[in-house]
């Protein structure tokens, strides 16, 4: 075996220590902004020079401080993310954005700023449908968050540079479809576990630092001979959080390779651009309401409509999938999510239908965000390929 590749070791170590170089750029006078999820429009804070960091959790952290403020019946992840907040190990950041993710994710919001206490906190209220007026909604509630950040950084938000940095994230979504591009190949010329760690190692570093990487990254994997191996399975993976590889590497363990992914740590916030429009609010907006396909937004075919057509409603929801499916070869898909993440919990039967509906075999997976709960799990997924293959 080879030593690692320049791009992917960098990712690894990057991966493993995620806050060394935000903290190396905060003592050259940086902001370090924490967001979480994908929808506080990191192009808005690139754009008054202040670094994106994603908030993620730790399921190799036992939740303990957490429980004073959330039931343990609440989603796994977010009660890990806060948890980490109380436990400091996020006391570097400079401020933290969040939105409506879901009802537990605005609850969280609030608590994070009451007991964690980060010095800049800034909430937006996004809307959950695709209603007429709530676009409208969403692009109103920018200027408010444009005023709080520029507050924050002490400049001005130009036109100018919001344009230079929708263009920077551009390039970013189009290098991540180029790296997914290359998991097209039998065998794919990157794994599901080193897709995972370079996504969420760009959500952590600056978007043209990201930028780099990824070129580096793609360059190396495609002179690589020591790459993934062709195996009987190709599995789309759909679902909630997957910001650690623990999943992955239990599943590419076995005679299986992850070839593609709907999930947030993975292609969706990556598989459509943001438009340039004469006011560059109204991109924005379209981008992270409408454009991105997250369970968090209810969609239906037509909300007018009161004879409702179920398979055509399905149709409408998850096409895309069977275009993933068809295009990266995939031969199975696993759907997973955290336990009590109810916004992906209450999407598994309208996927798990439709995939029924063209003929794709599917097998849900569900955890508790903790190392320990895998386990179980590798002989389900052992049956699942057996079955596939």
């Amino acid at each position: 075996m080879t030593e690692p590749s320049k791009g992917l070791l960098r990712a690894q170590e990057i991966y493993q220590d995620r806050s060394h170089r935000v903290l190396e750029l905060q003592k050259q006078g940086k902001k370090i902004m924490g967001y979480l999820c994908i929808y506080p429009v990191p192009e808005m804070m690139t754009a008054l020079d202040i670094v994106p960091y994603r908030i993620f959790g730790d399921m190799r952290e036992p939740i303990t401080k957490a429980d004073a403020y959330m039931p343990t019946v609440n989603c796994a992840f977010l009660r890990s993310c806060l948890d980490l907040g109380l436990k400091e190990r996020y006391s570097f950041l400079d401020g933290i954005v969040t939105s409506h993710i879901c009802d537990v994710g605005s609850s969280l919001s609030g608590i994070w700023n009451y007991a964690v206490k980060t010095p800049f906190f800034h909430h937006i209220d996004t809307p959950h449908t695709l209603h007429d007026t709530s676009l409208v909604q969403e692009r109103g509630l920018l200027p408010e968050y444009q005023k709080a950040l520029e507050g924050f950084a002490g400049q001005e938000m130009t036109t100018g540079k919001l344009k230079e940095a929708i263009r920077v994230h551009n390039e970013q979504r189009a290098l991540v479809r180029e790296l997914y591009e290359l998991k097209k190949q039998d065998p794919p010329l990157i794994s599901g576990v080193e897709t995972i760690r370079v996504i969420k190692v760009i959500e952590s570093i600056p978007v043209d630092e990201g930028n780099e990487l990824l070129r580096e990254v793609i360059n190396e994997v495609k002179e690589r001979s020591d790459g993934p191996q062709i195996k009987s399975a190709r599995l789309l993976v759909w679902g909630s959080i997957l910001d650690d590889t623990a999943l992955p590497e239990m599943i590419e363990g076995l005679d299986a390779n992850i070839v593609m992914d709907d999930t947030c740590v993975g292609s969706r916030p990556y598989f459509s651009d943001v438009e340039i429009t004469s006011d560059l609010m109204d991109g924005l907006a379209q981008h992270y309401l409408i454009d991105v396909k997250c369970p968090r937004t209810f969609r239906v075919r037509d909300y007018y409509d009161v004879h409702k057509d179920y398979m055509k409603d399905l149709e409408f929801r998850f096409s895309y999938l069977t275009d993933y499916a068809r295009d990266w070869k995939a031969n199975g898909v696993i759907m997973e999510s955290v336990r009590y993440c109810d916004t992906h919990g209450y999407e598994v039967a309208g996927v798990r239908d439709y995939l029924d509906s063209v003929g794709i075999p599917s097998i849900y997976l569900e955890h508790d965000y903790t190392e320990g709960a895998l386990a179980p799990l590798r002989t389900r997924v052992q049956g699942f390929l057996e079955i596939i293959s």
